[in-house]
Order: C-alpha cells, then sequence, then structure tokens
C-alpha cells in the first residue's frame, strides 16, 4: 500500500507558516507520543532554524509510560526542550508553562536590558493532522478557543490566541509533507488517523497493524477481542469481525467494518497503551 497526502491546502499553510516564523520567538511542535518521529514534519526543522524550540509529545496517556521518558530524554539529548503531555486532562498544561519560560528565558531577558518590559513571547504551534494540537491550546488556554476535531484538517487557516500577558499563540494548519522518503512512516501515520482514511485501504491498514501488535505487544488483540491468535493477520481481522459481530448477509465477516472499529479502538487507546516506535541511541 502507497502513502501520501499532500492536498493543496497544506502547500498555502506552509507558505502562510514560512511568512510569520519572523513574528515568533519560538516555535512550539507537537508529536504523537505513540510515534514520536514519524509524526514530525522534518519541514518543521528547516522553518525553525534560529528558532527556540519545544517539543511536546502529545497523548501520552495513550504510549507506554516507559517509552515516553525515553523518548523525552533522546529528545533532551538532541538539544531541544521536550515534555510529556495529555491535552485532554485537566490540571497538566503547568509544565509546559514552565518549559515556555525556560525555552524564552534569553529573550525575556535581553528585552529587559532595552528597556522592553512585557511584551508577550509569541509562539507558533505546528504539527501533522490530527496530533492535537487545537486540544493542546484549548487546554493550555482553559478555554475553548481553537476548533477540535477527531478528523485530520479541522484548523484551516491561523489564528493568534494570548493565553495571558505573557504569552501569544499562533495556531497553525496542520501540514504533511510532499513526500515520504520511507512508506513505513505513511503506514504510522495513518495508524493514528493523520492521513484521511477515505484514501486509505483500510483492510490491509488493518492488517499491518495487527502484524506490528502481534510482533512488539504480543497477547493484546486477543485479549481486547476474545479470539484465538493465527500468524495470518486477515484471519485475525475477520476473527475480530466475528467477535464483534461484524457480519455481512450469510453471517460472513465485514472484515472492512471490523478494520473501522479496530484502528478506532487503537487511535482512542481502548487497546491500552501502546508505542509503536523507539528512540535509536545518540
Amino acid at each position: 500500500m502507497h502513502f501520501q497526502w499532500y492536498p493543496g491546502h497544506m502547500t498555502k499553510a506552509k507558505r502562510m507558516m514560512q511568512e510569520n516564523i519572523k513574528l515568533v520567538d519560538l516555535i512550539i511542535e507537537l508529536a504523537d507520543a505513540r510515534i514520536p518521529e514519524s509524526s514530525r514534519n522534518p519541514d518543521i526543522d528547516e522553518l525553525g532554524k534560529n528558532k527556540s524550540r519545544i517539543i511536546l509529545l502529545n497523548k501520552a496517556d495513550l504510549a507506554k509510560e516507559e517509552w515516553n521518558s525515553a523518548w523525552a530524554e533522546y529528545y533532551k539529548k538532541k538539544g531541544y526542550l521536550a515534555v510529556n503531555v495529555n491535552s485532554r486532562k485537566n490540571g497538566t498544561m503547568k509544565p509546559v508553562q514552565e518549559v515556555i519560560k525556560e525555552a524564552c528565558k534569553e529573550k525575556i531577558e535581553r528585552d529587559r536590558k532595552r528597556g522592553i518590559l512585557n511584551r508577550p513571547v509569541r509562539a507558533m504551534v505546528v504539527g501533522i493532522p490530527n496530533v492535537g494540537k487545537s486540544t493542546f491550546i484549548n487546554s493550555l488556554a482553559g478555554k475553548a478557543c481553537a476548533k477540535t476535531g477527531n478528523k485530520p484538517g479541522v484548523t484551516k487557516g491561523k489564528q493568534w490566541i494570548r493565553l495571558n500577558r505573557q504569552v501569544e499563540l499562533l495556531d497553525t494548519p496542520g501540514i504533511l509533507w510532499p513526500k515520504f522518503e520511507d512508506q513505513k512512516v505513511g503506514m504510522m501515520l495513518a495508524f493514528i488517523g493523520s492521513i484521511k482514511d477515505e484514501l486509505l485501504h483500510t483492510e490491509e491498514l488493518a492488517a499491518e497493524l495487527i502484524r506490528q501488535l502481534a510482533q512488539d505487544y504480543p497477547g493484546v488483540l486477543e485479549e481486547k477481542y476474545q479470539i484465538t491468535t493465527d500468524a495470518d493477520p486477515y484471519v485475525m481481522l475477520g476473527r475480530i469481525a466475528e467477535s464483534r459481530h461484524c457480519l455481512l448477509r450469510g453471517n460472513e465477516p465485514d472484515t472492512k467494518k471490523a478494520a473501522f472499529l479496530m484502528l478506532d479502538d487503537f487511535r482512542n487507546g481502548r487497546m491500552g497503551r501502546i508505542t509503536l516506535e523507539y528512540p535509536r541511541e545518540i
């Protein structure tokens, strides 16, 4: 299966980000804690050079705790400020506010020496589709400032959001990059819902996820769906369909419906905490 999605609005969004980068002091990049490398747009590194950077590993509640810690340490060793966050949980944003101050302390000190007081830090919030940027902004602000949704592409244009007297955020649309050099990256993005499902062969994608889970998390599918193990992922998908009563006429398993159900269970953490990528040694 070939993975690619780069509609015209992403080209426009990238151009808008390039035009606005000079207005900000800081880039806050959200990645998905389950696939931290695949969910980071490589174009952001070029866009954000010479800017202070924070990487937020969002949806950390859906990923394995030990790998969350390992990934945060990995990015810190690479020179980033990195924090694990769960944007959907109230009261978890204090570490983010602290790290924003840490990232911009030199800028704040320079302003102070020039006699510029109380100018807010301006931060651009970036990330791929469906990584949770709008939910993060709303949680950080403590109110519904940005539109949210569980499908990629909800945020269509930029918007400035004032958090308080110290910080202003520029929300931006989620963008991918024009070509995935490694198709495994595209597959990982499809797993978490960053590529529109309408563009995918859902049963094939579900079979690939079954393969990955069987390798890294043996027993998870069997326990979740009360099925027996089989080496063939398509057989497993058929058993999931039967277990969840996804049946066609004649009691044939509806594997397409089961594939959607299984992907939704994974994306929303109903299989338990799962990490699909692991940090390499630096």
